[in-house]
């Protein structure tokens, strides 16, 4: 277990430190590393396939001469066969794992993935300090069953990362990641505003979003026994103050929570994804605009699932992420549209006098509940 944590906390601050350097453009001012020449060219086609012209000469040769191990030559049309088809193995193969490793580019990368795919990344995209110089190896390997093995090793590298071209194929088809890429939460959430139906229909766009100047539906503001709006009295200083409409959240809660629970069934389909989702965004609460502002997300910390121990979720997980991801919705993205909403009726939008106001509000409420 202890050697369980120190490999998660390992990945978050070796994905972090790495992000940090990629990001920064220091490498640009290192003037030890301006100073050398570093080799990037792994050759790792030439490498694996030096042999093989030979191999398939050799091949063809005992077929020619029946000098096959059985007497249908099988076997050797069989390795025949697969050495005319592995050049399109090693171009499918090669493009899984550059989609794969493409992730850990993207901005919302979850620091909690194995560090070794950045790592990996960096070497195959050549990243400064990933070099042959720099002690980092590469090399494809031909098995003799037809797959094919790509090896990275290298001063970060604890261990050699190795991938068979078989097994990653197969994780693909399954829809299962190797890293995983975590959702675009942000469009989700401003797609989800505009379908839960609480917003007036004219401000609903084209597109599935709401336009800038967009309302919640009148039926969701709270209002008074006699028809008139409920407001909310707020102190805007100098002993003056202004109406603010009120929201019946129950309301606004029934109406959103069916649509909120289909985005959650639907991110708990892919459970990967739903870890990268709670490690990101869901976990702490932090918005994207907060994220951007520190030097690694908020959620890159203690309260991170982990993909190794914690999948498949266990149901009080599930049940937290959908109590989670309806809180961060309620914060992050409804909770702009039910504050400080000035009144819609112009004469109750003024200023007034805060003291004369709040006596006004408590003999109205003495009024109509006959007090």
């Amino acid at each position: 277990m202890v050697k369980q944590v120190n490999m998660e906390n390992k990945n978050i601050t070796t994905n972090l430190l790495l992000k940090q350097i990629n990001q920064s453009n220091a490498i640009a001012y290192n003037n030890d590393f301006l100073a050398q020449s570093s080799d990037y060219n792994f050759k790792i086609l030439e490498v694996a396939y030096a042999d093989t012209a030979r191999k398939y000469a050799a091949i063809k040769m005992d077929i020619k001469n029946n000098n096959c191990t059985t007497g249908n030559c099988y076997y050797e049309n069989q390795k025949l066969k697969q050495l005319e088809e592995a050049p399109q193995v090693s171009i499918n193969f090669i493009q899984n794992i550059l989609g794969e490793l493409a992730v850990t580019d993207t901005p919302n990368y979850d620091v909690n993935n194995d560090y070794r795919y950045l790592v990996a990344n960096s070497i195959f995209t050549s990243k400064p300090g990933f070099s042959k110089t720099d002690g980092y190896k590469l090399d494809l390997f031909l098995n003799d069953d037809g797959t094919q093995t790509i090896v990275f090793d290298g001063p970060m590298f604890e261990k050699e990362l190795v991938i068979n071209s078989a097994a990653l194929e197969s994780i693909l088809e399954a829809d299962t990641f190797l890293v995983t890429p975590t959702p675009g939460i942000e469009a989700e959430m401003v797609e989800l505003l505009a379908q839960v139906g609480i917003f007036n229909l004219e401000d609903v766009l084209e597109n599935g979003t709401l336009s800038p100047n967009a309302k919640i539906s009148e039926e969701f503001i709270s209002k008074n026994a006699d028809g008139s709006f409920d407001y909310m009295i707020i102190d805007i200083g100098n002993g003056k103050g202004r109406n603010t409409l009120k929201f019946d959240l129950d309301k606004i809660q029934r109406k959103v929570d069916p649509f909120i629970n289909a985005e959650v069934a639907g991110l708990l389909s892919s459970e990967q994804q739903a870890v990268a989702a709670w490690n990101v965004y869901i976990a702490k609460g932090s918005t994207p605009e907060e994220d951007d502002q520190m030097v690694q997300n908020a959620n890159a910390a203690s309260d991170s699932w982990s993909y190794e121990k914690d999948l498949p979720l266990s149901q009080d997980k599930k049940t937290l992420f959908e109590s989670k991801y309806k809180e961060y919705f309620m914060n992050n993205y409804l909770k702009q549209f039910i504050t400080n909403q000035l009144p819609t009726v112009q004469e109750d939008a003024g200023v007034f006098d805060l003291e004369e106001a709040r006596s006004a509000k408590a003999q109205k409420f003495i009024d109509d509940n006959n007090l």
